[in-house]
């Protein structure tokens, strides 16, 4: 990703392609994009229920709840837990049983980090700081078809 704006045309692209039941597993470093883009993947799924909401960032609030239609959107910023429990205290390994969920900082989850859902890895580009590199890691074969489709490149 060569811009905000890739990142988010990205996540638009793949809201779509989840179901009301998946996790998404947002990895990487601070700044590195995960925020952006789970705000846009959240964004597109509320307005294709006809809903204009704000979507801030859960730094804070670590949690944030959305209702799109028949499906219940959490989007949770783990970075400040200091432990695995407080994941558990949050309600989030329940969440995951029945929530399209989105996980910034999945690995402060400790051992309750699940094996499966999407794993989003964002980094920077050693040779361009305004560059991101987002691999991603899936067993839905739509998206992966879609991510092939790409041949390694966000359309500008």
């Amino acid at each position: 990703s060569r811009s905000p704006e890739q990142t988010e045309w990205l996540a638009r692209q793949l809201a779509p392609k989840c179901t009301a039941v998946d996790t998404l597993l947002l990895s990487g470093e601070i700044g590195s994009g995960k925020t952006a883009f789970a705000r846009a993947f959240i964004g597109f799924r509320l307005e294709k229920c006809g809903i204009a909401d704000e979507i801030p960032s859960p730094t804070f609030t670590l949690v944030q709840t959305y209702n799109a239609g028949s499906t219940e959107i959490w989007h949770a910023d783990l970075y400040r837990l200091n432990s695995p429990f407080e994941a558990v205290e949050l309600g989030l390994e329940e969440a995951m049983d029945h929530t399209l969920c989105l996980i910034e900082w999945p690995e402060r989850m400790g051992e309750i980090e699940p094996a499966f859902g999407h794993r989003l890895n964002f980094s920077f580009d050693a040779s361009n700081e305004f560059v991101r590199t987002i691999s991603i890691g899936t067993r839905n074969p739509e998206i992966a078809d879609f991510l092939a489709s790409l041949d390694g490149e966000i359309p500008s």
